[in-house]
């Protein structure tokens, strides 16, 4: 009896050593599903996927060879010819005899062959002396100097058409002072120390504070905004810079914080629109804080998330990860299918459909696993802030649009490494708000801030960047 017993307890003792041992295997595993991840499994940026890439997908089949040049069924595009008006210069050419018999020609209005070209000017700039002439009153005897017009002395050295090229270099170009310095001096013909252009620079940022103001005040009005933020570095210091993207324009506001009271600062406590964002705690924070707010979590990230869950070692976690992953695939081939569908009552009442069974599925056959219970209660808890797009169709169901502006800074940030100091951070807010409103608008980054610089020296009221019914309303 004393040998069994003792039998029992080493067997007892094996048992629960296996099991720590599965339990540690399991956390091993977990952890290196984490190490694992890259940037179609997770938020992480897709440069991180140059130390750890993911692994290569095995083609299928041959791969079809496209020709060279437009494919079948691409409309050809063809640069229009310029207007008369736009025409500097005519150039003529005739024969001074026939080429046949050596007779005399003369013209007819039915053949006439053109070709435009364009060339640039030998000397690009002009250069003017503004000089104050004295007088003197030949009945009082006293004597007067009339001034250089105000708009003159404040632009200095450069004018404004010129400070404008170099700001838009600068900020739209992202270009350093360095090579904007020779470019003045080999294309333009004018030599600039690299104090004057920052000094340009400068004026440049002055002019565009109102433009940038105004769209700053009018977010709070906004009835859908896309919202992202990446990091940004200034003197070393890490900071954040914060993109609102709304209908007709773009905001960037550079913030210390990361946290909700960015978006209480910039959107108030009674902001009442639709906001499109990543899964982030802040924006979480922001909907408790203020009741009125809505979200639209990005689906894009969501995926990220379940194919993780789909390549994860637990097979419950793959199983659950696989199940979801087939339900988002079917919703998105739907929304490709939409001008397939009678009206939009049926297009939304089909991703409606969708949307009850990948709730259904996400919470009531959740395997009990601690990645699969996240995702779980995320449904459980925000399940209309996921599929919000289905019944407000203003909203998308990614958050691509933030995402693709932020785009900008990201390229800026790599090419010039952050900023030094609150003058560097309000060029860079402002500029980077110009360039990619105007692209967002069709129209000419370059031309409105030529505009500004202009209003700037002559003091009158700064372009506007505001869309024309939100600046009636305004």
């Amino acid at each position: 009896m004393a040998g069994s017993t003792h039998g029992c307890k080493n067997c007892d003792e094996l048992a629960a050593r296996v099991a720590e041992l599965e339990k540690q295997l399991i956390a091993i595993q977990d952890e290196l599903a984490k190490a694992q991840k890259n940037s179609a499994t997770s938020s992480k940026p897709p440069s991180s996927d140059i130390t750890n890439p993911p692994a290569k997908r095995k083609k299928r089949g041959r791969p079809k060879k496209r020709k060279k040049g437009g494919q079948p069924g691409h409309p050809r595009h063809q640069r229009k010819s310029f207007l008369d008006e736009q025409i500097d210069r005519i150039l003529e050419y005739r024969y001074d005899e026939c080429p046949c018999c050596g007779g005399k020609l003369r013209d007819n209005d039915r053949d006439r062959k053109k070709h435009q070209q364009i060339e640039l000017v030998e000397q690009p700039v002009v250069v003017e002396e503004h000089q104050s002439i004295g007088q003197t009153c030949v009945e009082c005897g006293k004597t007067h100097q009339c001034p250089i017009p105000e708009d003159i002395r404040k632009a200095g050295l450069v004018g404004p058409r010129m400070t404008a090229l170099i700001g838009w270099l600068k900020g739209v170009c992202h270009m350093s002072v360095g090579n904007i310095k020779k470019y003045c001096r080999d294309v333009i013909g004018v030599r600039l120390s690299r104090g004057m252009i920052q000094k340009l620079i400068g004026k440049v940022s002055q002019s565009l504070a109102d433009p940038y103001n105004e769209l700053l005040a009018a977010l709070a009005d906004q009835s859908h905004l896309n919202i992202d933020e990446t990091g940004h570095k200034d003197n070393g210091k890490k900071l954040w810079t914060w993109c609102f993207r709304a209908y007709l324009f773009t905001v960037f506001k550079i913030s210390p914080s990361r946290g909700s009271e960015v978006l209480i600062q910039t959107l108030g406590q009674e902001f009442e629109g639709v906001i499109g964002c990543d899964y982030f705690s802040a924006y979480r924070k922001f909907m408790r804080l203020d009741e009125n707010v809505k979200l639209q979590f990005c689906i894009a990230h969501l995926i990220r998330d379940i194919k993780f869950l789909c390549i994860h070692p637990d097979p419950e976690n793959q199983r659950y990860g696989i199940v979801l992953r087939e339900h988002f695939r079917k919703l998105f081939q739907t929304i490709a299918r939409r001008d397939e569908f009678a009206n939009e009552e049926t297009f939304r009442r089909s991703l409606d459909r969708i949307r009850i069974d990948i709730v259904c599925d996400a919470t009531f056959e959740t395997p009990d696993t601690q990645h699969a219970n996240n995702l779980a209660e995320r449904f459980y808890q925000h399940c209309d802030s996921y599929f919000r797009f289905i019944t407000d169709p203003a909203i998308g169901p990614t958050n691509n649009v933030a995402e693709q502006a932020i785009r900008f800074v990201a390229i800026h940030r790599r090419m010039t490494q952050g900023t030094r100091g609150e003058a560097g951070q309000s060029w860079f807010e402002r500029i980077c708000t110009v360039a990619v409103t105007c692209e967002q608008q069709g129209r000419s980054a370059l031309d409105f801030i030529q505009q500004s610089v202009h209003s700037f020296f002559t003091g009158e009221q700064s372009p506007s960047l505001l869309p024309p019914a939100a600046a009636d309303t305004s």
